[in-house]
C-alpha cells in the first residue's frame, strides 16, 4: 500500500502560489465533491480542490503532489456510476469543468479541438451549429467530453457510429510528476509505435489528467427518423435484433426496454409517449429504433424495410416518430431512465455488463431470476445493437449493508454468466473503484498485473486517482 503524506499548511501554501484564487479548502469545498452518481461506492471529501483553468496549472500542481505524496482525483461533471472520481484517500481534487472552451474547428480535416471541461450537449449542439456531427451519444448529456473519454463512453449511436475512442485523435496530457505530453495527431490513421493515445482514452484518470482534446467529427445527416417498436414480451424484440443488423439497415441507435422502466420514466417525466396496449393485447417491452440518412426517400425506403420485417418476426405494430417533437419526447423518456429509477428507489447500484448480441435474452433472463433469489428488485434497460445491458439493483426496504451484501453476492454470478458466454465486466461506464474485483475475476491474474504494471510505469508514486480500476491499495 501507498504511504501517502497528508495537506500540511505549508504544501497548501504552495499549490495556492501554483494555482492563484483557484485551489480551495475547508467549508469552501462543496459536499458534492465527496461522491458520484452512485454515492453507495464510497463518500469523502477532499483536503484541497483546485478549479483548474489551464494545463499549467494543473501541471504546477500535480509537480507539488507527486514530490510529496499527496494523491490526486481528477473529476469532471461528477456523473459517473462507479466511484471514479471520488477521493477515497483524501489529498487534492482537480476539478476541468473550469476548462470549457471549444479552441477550433479545422473543418476541412473533419475536426475540433477542445478542453475537457465542455459539456457533451455543448459539443453536441455546436458541432449542429456548423453542420456537423460529433457521433459519440452517451446518455448522461450534462457530462463532460473529458469523463467520456476517460470512460470510453459509449451511448446511443454507438451502433452505428461506434464508441467515444473511434473519435478521439489526439490529446495534451499532464502525466502523474508534472511532466505536459501530447499523444496522437490530427491524422486518420497510424503504425508509428505502441498507442499511447489509446492507453489513455478509457484509463479513468489513472494514468494522467487530459487537458486538451482532438475530436473527429462528420458530416451532420440531414434526416433522422425514429421508431417505436411495441413487442408482448422482451425475448420477441430482442430476437428482432441480430435480423434487423442482418438486414444491412444501417441504425443510427437500436435499444430495447421493458414496459416497467418505461412506465417508470413516463410517470417521472409527466406524459405518456409509448403505447401500453395494442388492439387489447398488453405491450411488455419496446425496440427504440433511430434511422439517419440524406434524404427522405432513402430514409423512409429503410423505415418500410425495417417495418416489414419486424411485423414478421412478431412486433404488434410499427409507430413512427418523424417530426422533431415526436423524437424529442420519445427519447425524452428513454434519456430519463436512470432519473426515473432514481425517484422511486431508496437503494439501487448499477452494472453496464456488454455480452454478445444473441446472448441477450438469455442473460437477462439470468439476471432476473438470480435476482429473484437474491431478493433484489432488477431493472434492466440498454443499447440492444451492440449488447450492452444497464441492469438495476433495487430496494426500498432493506439497510444498506444487507443490500450491499446481496448485491454483491448477485454481481459474483452475473459477471461470472457474462464472462461465460464472452462478455465484459463494462461496457461504457467504466471499473473506477466499484467494479475492481470483478474485473480481475474477469480478466484474470495476469491481464491484471499488465495493466498495474502500465499504471506503475504511468504513476510509479501511484497519486493518480489511488484505488481505482486495477491497482487496489
Amino acid at each position: 500500500m501507498a504511504n501517502y503524506n497528508t495537506l500540511t499548511p505549508e504544501l497548501i501554501e504552495q499549490l495556492k502560489a501554483a494555482a492563484p484564487g483557484h485551489l480551495l479548502t475547508g467549508d469552501e469545498i462543496n459536499e458534492d465533491y465527496a461522491h458520484d452518481e452512485m454515492p453507495i461506492y464510497g463518500k469523502r471529501m477532499p483536503d484541497a480542490l483546485l478549479m483548474a483553468t489551464s494545463t499549467e496549472e494543473i501541471a504546477a500542481v500535480m509537480k507539488i503532489c507527486n514530490e510529496n505524496l499527496i494523491p490526486v482525483t481528477p473529476r469532471g461533471a461528477g456523473t459517473g456510476l462507479v466511484g471514479g472520481c471520488v477521493p477515497m484517500y483524501g489529498g487534492v481534487v482537480i476539478d476541468t469543468t473550469k476548462m470549457k472552451q471549444i479552441l477550433e474547428y479545422d473543418l476541412d480535416n473533419f475536426i475540433v479541438k477542445i478542453q475537457p471541461g465542455v459539456l457533451l450537449q455543448e459539443l453536441a449542439d455546436d458541432c449542429a451549429k456548423q453542420g456537423y456531427l460529433y457521433p459519440p451519444d452517451p446518455g448522461e448529456k450534462l457530462a463532460t467530453v473529458g469523463g467520456n473519454v476517460s470512460t470510453n463512453a459509449g451511448g446511443m449511436r454507438a451502433v452505428k457510429y461506434g464508441a467515444t475512442r473511434d473519435y478521439v485523435q489526439a490529446m495534451k496530457v499532464v502525466l502523474p510528476n508534472g511532466e505536459i505530453t501530447d499523444f496522437g495527431a490530427s491524422v486518420s490513421k497510424t503504425s508509428s509505435g505502441y498507442s499511447l493515445l489509446n492507453l489513455m482514452i478509457g484509463s479513468e484518470g489513472t494514468l494522467g489528467i487530459i487537458t486538451e482534446l482532438t475530436l473527429k467529427i462528420i458530416p451532420a445527416p440531414k434526416k433522422v427518423i425514429s421508431l417505436i417498436i411495441p413487442f408482448e414480451d422482451l425475448e420477441s424484440a430482442i430476437a428482432t435484433v441480430p435480423k434487423l443488423k442482418a438486414a444491412n439497415l444501417g441504425p443510427q441507435a437500436l435499444e430495447f426496454m421493458e414496459r416497467e422502466i418505461v412506465l417508470s420514466s413516463e410517470r417521472y417525466i409527466g406524459r405518456a409517449v409509448f403505447p401500453k396496449e395494442i388492439e387489447g393485447a398488453e405491450v411488455g417491452a419496446y425496440l427504440l429504433v433511430t434511422f439517419d440518412g440524406e434524404d427522405e426517400d432513402s430514409l423512409f425506403d429503410l423505415v418500410e424495410k425495417a417495418s416489414d420485417l419486424v411485423l414478421e418476426e412478431g412486433a404488434m405494430d410499427v409507430l413512427v416518430a418523424d417530426t422533431p417533437a415526436k423524437i424529442k419526447d420519445a427519447w425524452a423518456a428513454r434519456s430519463s431512465f436512470l432519473e426515473a429509477i432514481e425517484a422511486e428507489t431508496k437503494l439501487l447500484d448499477e452494472c453496464d455488463v456488454v455480452v454478445p448480441v444473441n446472448k441477450i435474452p438469455d442473460f437477462l433472463t439470468f439476471s432476473k431470476k438470480w435476482g429473484e433469489e437474491c431478493d433484489l428488485i432488477i431493472k434492466s434497460f440498454g443499447h440492444a445493437g451492440d449488447g450492452n445491458l444497464h441492469i438495476y439493483q433495487c430496494s426500498n426496504d432493506l439497510e444498506e449493508d444487507e443490500f450491499k451484501r446481496r448485491v454483491d453476492i448477485y454481481f459474483e454470478k452475473l459477471y461470472e454468466e457474462a464472462v461465460a458466454c464472452g462478455g465484459l465486466v463494462s461496457g461504457e461506464h467504466g471499473i473506477g473503484r466499484g467494479k475492481v474485483k470483478y474485473l480481475k475475476e474477469s480478466v484474470g491474474e495476469t491481464n491484471m498485473a499488465l495493466m498495474e504494471g502500465i499504471k506503475k510505469v504511468f504513476d510509479p508514486n501511484l497519486i493518480l486517482n489511488p484505488g481505482k480500476v486495477c491497482y487496489t491499495l
